[in-house]
């Protein structure tokens, strides 16, 4: 029976949180009384908390995020008010800043910073029955060289059906107001050798999708040079996302990017904002034309899959700065733009700009934004729907060569505004629209809105939706169809939004 659980709720079953992985690493000879235990975000609270206590732990540890903090904080309530002795330790982003805008106060014990090694001091002091003098403890950054690495912690189960999170290095040396990762301004790496052996271990036992959670991938040149060629050493398929900084793509780096086969290597790029003005108002640097280039490199010359991130609601940005922003990226890639929509975290110094813009956030998770001076409460909901849909029509690759005909003159933002306008005008929802219904939704706009001819529409719906194995042919599209698509793909879990876009 277990003296510690580590625990946390993910937002997915296929994520895994490297976070206990590390803590369990590091917690020496307490490792032997120790388990991890993960849950996801919709899993019944009650039922969560009985799992927990089944072998009456000594010690609980949950790791908080923006994501699951109201989960976390009923989960905590209940452990306390069912089972007092327990002793639950809170560590995590969500707790690491003040102020706490969820109610945490039945913990026991909140850890603030990195908790590799101070989570195992507490335990050890608690189990030993030491007097731990503070509630909250502020934790320094640890040495990164003498940390054990949590890469072995992965169980077989892991390996088989979740994303597997690594890291080469922590900290950003960037200071966007809305990040939190700018609050650490020194990136410190981990040593490459060692991590290499530990990938390599990884490999052995079978993972082939690697998910680095690094800010600033590719700052270190020679870093980068050397992850990459240790997954081009190795035999595809295998899929590998990096978050990259878009404006520092030496040569060493392009010409091994170029090197890797479709689907299997993803880069998240940071734009958030292509207005000058606002990215000055967040303290964001952007070099445009190198932006431009990088972005139009990846685009052509290499199989890369891009995936760029836009915000909604930064200060002093219009939606029509916004529409310029997308208009322009679509423009440069057809690959996904994430739209986000902007979140004021705790930590961050995003709050300076609360009364000069008129800022108002949500003050439950995940703080996201309700209005500014540029955008009312309407147009802030009407972005939210957009960003959903979006990703359902434009990000999913579903209707890759259907979906341009939203925008035939190339004004993507006004002509996919109108749709998603449309759209929730037809469902009143957001969730749960199957693909079916999905497809009939932008035929029915495309004729009866835009009066394309159904017959041409309907082919080009159907080579769309039937490039994917198994598939079955929408009923509406069944009188359109004449010959069966000769071209169809086997998509991994890791790689089929990927495929779709090439």
């Amino acid at each position: 029976m277990p003296d510690i659980i580590l625990t946390t709720l993910n937002a997915r079953y296929t994520h895994s949180a490297i976070g206990l992985r590390y803590l369990f690493a590091n917690l020496g000879d307490l490792q032997a009384r120790a388990v991890i235990q993960e849950f996801v975000i919709n899993d019944n609270i009650q039922d969560v908390a009985e799992k927990l206590l089944k072998d009456n732990p000594a010690i609980i540890g949950i790791g908080v995020y923006i994501w699951n903090a109201d989960q976390c904080r009923e989960l905590l309530e209940t452990i306390k008010k069912v089972s007092p002795q327990t002793i639950v330790v809170l560590g995590g982003p969500e707790v690491s800043y003040s102020p706490f805008r969820v109610n945490f106060d039945a913990a026991d014990y909140i850890i603030q910073g990195e908790g590799d090694i101070a989570f195992g001091e507490l335990c050890n002091a608690i189990l030993n029955e030491k007097t731990v003098d503070v509630r909250i403890i502020k934790a320094a950054p640890v040495n990164l060289d003498a940390i054990e690495l949590p890469y072995r912690y992965y169980s077989d189960e892991d390996v088989a059906n979740r994303y597997i999170y690594v890291e080469a290095s922590r900290g950003c040396p960037f200071l966007c107001e809305f990040c939190l990762s700018s609050i650490d301004k020194k990136v410190r790496p981990i040593f490459l050798d060692k991590l290499l052996d530990e990938f390599e271990l990884l490999w052995q036992r079978g993972v082939r999708s690697f998910k680095f959670i690094d800010r600033t991938f590719n700052l270190n040149v020679s870093v980068a040079n050397r992850l990459l060629d240790f997954f081009l050493a190795k035999q595809p398929p295998y899929f590998v996302h990096f978050e990259v900084i878009p404006d520092h793509f030496p040569v060493s780096v392009r010409e091994r990017i170029g090197r890797f086969p479709p689907a299997s290597l993803q880069l998240e790029i940071g734009i958030q904002t292509l207005n000058l003005e606002v990215a000055r108002n967040i303290k964001r640097n952007l070099k445009l034309e190198k932006i431009e280039e990088n972005i139009r490199f990846l685009e052509t010359e290499t199989s890369a899959h891009m995936h760029l991130d836009l915000i909604v609601g930064l200060p002093g940005e219009p939606l029509e700065s916004f529409g310029s922003n997308l208009d322009r990226l679509c423009a440069m890639t057809q690959s996904e733009i994430q739209i986000g929509i902007l979140k004021k975290l705790s930590g961050t110094t995003l709050n300076r700009h609360d009364k000069a813009f008129g800022m108002v956030y949500s003050d439950r998770p995940p703080y996201d934004i309700l209005k500014n001076n540029e955008l009312g409460f309407d147009d802030i909901q009407r972005m939210k729907r957009f960003a959903r849909f979006w990703d359902l029509f434009y990000n999913s690759g579903n209707f890759k060569h259907s979906i341009p005909l939203l925008w035939p003159e190339g004004r993507v933002f006004e002509g996919f505004y109108a749709f998603s306008v449309w759209v929730y005008g037809e469902t009143a929802s957001t969730w749960k629209i199957s693909l079916d219904r999905l497809a009939l939704l932008l035929f029915r706009y495309l004729t009866e809105v835009k009066a394309h001819d159904a017959e041409p529409l309907a082919t080009l719906l159907i080579g769309d939706l039937m490039k994917i194995e198994g598939r079955n042919m929408p009923n509406f599209l069944k009188p359109y169809r004449q010959v069966a698509p000769e071209s169809k793909q086997v998509l991994s879990a890791h790689n089929k939004r990927q495929l779709r876009h090439i």
